[in-house]
């Protein structure tokens, strides 16, 4: 068969565009057309002279089996056009386009700009709909279409590579076809990254330095977060919650919880979604750069809370630990008594509360002691469950030593743990009345959380303690705090330390930063905001630490890892 000339090209394609990107059109049975033996009249293809789709004026170099298209005689009926397959319309003559493995513009992909940690919003119409990132430059745009956004972009800038990133497919604009080459996985990896049962079960294992596109180095799991304005408080909880083995196991395989029924219109679930996706960024061994940016889960953190918590104001740890725990147990389904959840399975333990009533200080003697018979007057107790404990420090002193500096007094850890043990009484005072309460532990959680208090407020300001709490880093055993029938219950009530958030500052300009244990390599590192420095165990007890997460051997032993807690 001699070669097909130009002419036989369809029209519009391999005219202008790239060499090798066009193909002859095939034999017209190939097509779903009608073979019709040479010498014999092919069907009409439209008036007399006109152009024929498949050639010029109606030729076919000689071969093809199709006749010229005779000029059709008065009085025969009109043929209809057969109608041309999109494949062959658009230069495609396979399910594949042929272009899709052999695009020429896969080396203009810059992957030292790509950034998919901030929201999948159209950086012209703000629209989060059908949204594709270019490749080239990094900024999202939507749709593909012959007047959207991306393929306007990619013709006046000469942007040939997107992504879809609901899909995670690639697409070479203008032309619009997709592109299929294995080497383009490791970008939709960094979209989206996987793990595998037994990748999750080797992570506290691994010691091994991950290498990034920009060449630095970095320890999956102890990587920076963004601060974006003054999230730092969110960044310290959120580095916590991602270093306890069996919260980060949860989150990091999303069959976990994709499949949890929620209400129509409610929005809490994104919580858990944007969760997940934070911790298998901060996991993912392949990132491109050696931090993360928590855009999209604190934009989640801002609507949910209805803006209690927001990125361009300081905001309180504890207060936002306490929220953000509580509302993934709700947004996975959890209730108060009944249902539990990941959340309540690893930081959930029960207390029993005996209170007292006081009568009025100012009441003579023999009218306290006549109250003091009332049914009103007599100790209850409730049992109550906790998700982490409140530890009181002592009242800080206001003079100045003799060398006219503030004396910061250190206190042990067991002296502020006292509080628990079942005996010691603290009074409570309310707008009218006064309390006297004393607390005993009777479950412990596997993952236990302390919150030192360090602020105290009025209706004036706020004032920080300076206290150093003297804490040892392992071995903190909690079985005096138990009752002693549940002693006898609980076989494991050592615990170790594995994250520490330190308080830097003044109250409302202070900072945050965060000690953090890696499993793997037994090391302690500090992470504040986006720089990341190991650190020696001793210097970790001479901070201001305001929360601590522990964990005890009953999470080691049910294998969720070493050395676990907050």
């Amino acid at each position: 068969m001699p070669p097909i000339s130009s002419p036989n090209l369809l029209p519009g394609v391999g005219h202008g565009r790239t060499p090798g990107c066009c193909s002859p059109v095939p034999p017209p049975h190939t097509l779903g057309l009608p073979w019709v033996p040479q010498g014999t009249r092919g069907p009409s293809l439209g008036p007399p002279g006109a152009r024929h789709p498949l050639g010029t004026h109606g030729q076919v170099s000689p071969g093809h089996g199709i006749a010229p298209a005779p000029v059709a005689q008065p009085g025969t009926p009109p043929r209809v056009a057969p109608v041309l397959p999109a494949a062959v319309r658009y230069g495609r003559f396979d399910p594949e386009d042929q272009r899709s493995r052999h695009c020429p513009y896969l080396d203009t992909i810059n992957k030292s700009v790509l950034d998919f940690d901030f929201e999948k919003l159209c950086s012209i119409s703000l629209s989060h709909i059908n949204v594709y990132a270019c490749l080239v430059c990094g900024k999202y745009f939507q749709g593909r279409g012959l007047k959207s956004h991306a393929y306007i972009h990619s013709v006046q800038f000469s942007h040939h590579v997107f992504l879809n990133l609901h899909t995670l497919k690639f697409y070479c604009l203008p032309d619009n076809y997709e592109i299929i080459d294995s080497s383009l996985e490791d970008i939709t990896y960094v979209l989206k990254p996987t793990f595998t049962k037994q990748q999750i079960t080797n992570l506290d294992k691994q010691a091994k330095l991950s290498r990034a596109y920009d060449g630095t180095t970095y320890l999956p799991g102890i990587v920076g977060l963004n601060n974006i304005k003054a999230n730092d408080y969110a960044n310290a909880v959120l580095q916590a919650l991602s270093n306890v083995p069996p919260l980060r196991n949860y989150f990091l395989e999303e069959d976990n919880y994709k499949n949890i029924k929620r209400p129509p219109g409610d929005i809490m679930f994104l919580l858990v979604q944007r969760f997940g996706e934070l911790m298998r960024k901060l996991w993912n061994p392949r990132n491109f750069k050696a931090h993360v940016s928590p855009h999209e889960m604190l934009q989640a953190v801002v609507l949910c809370s209805k803006k209690n918590f927001q990125i361009t104001k300081q905001g309180d740890g504890v207060d936002f630990l306490s929220w953000f725990l509580n509302a993934l147990h709700s947004a996975l389904g959890g209730t108060k008594k009944k249902k539990k959840t990941i959340v309540t399975d690893v930081f959930q333990g029960s207390m029993r509360i005996f209170t007292k009533k006081l009568p009025h200080p100012d009441l003579p003697a023999e009218e306290k002691a006549q109250l003091l018979q009332n049914a009103e007057y007599q100790e209850t107790m409730v049992e109550s469950t906790f998700m982490y404990l409140t530890l009181d420090l002592p009242t800080a002193p206001l003079y100045k030593d003799e060398k006219e500096q503030l004396i910061i007094p250190q206190v042990p850890l067991f002296s502020i743990l006292a509080k628990f043990n079942g005996v010691t009484e603290k009074e409570y005072k309310t707008y009218k009345e006064n309390f006297l309460k004393r607390f005993q532990l009777t479950k412990l959680p596997p993952y236990l959380i302390f919150c030192i208090k360090r602020f105290t407020k009025n209706n004036f300001f706020v004032e920080k303690n300076p206290t150093i709490v003297n804490f040892p880093i392992t071995n903190v055993d909690l079985r005096e705090y138990l009752s002693e029938e549940v002693q006898a219950v609980h076989t494991n009530t050592t615990y170790d330390l594995i994250a520490n958030i330190v308080h830097d500052g003044k109250p409302s300009e202070g900072s945050y930063r965060i000690h953090v244990l890696h499993h793997g390599t037994g090391k302690w590192y500090e992470l504040q905001d986006l720089q990341v420095t190991d650190i020696l165990p001793q210097m970790i007890t001479l901070s201001e630490a305001y929360i601590q997460r522990r964990g005890g051997d009953t999470a080691t032993s049910s294998g969720a890892g070493t050395s676990p807690g907050l």
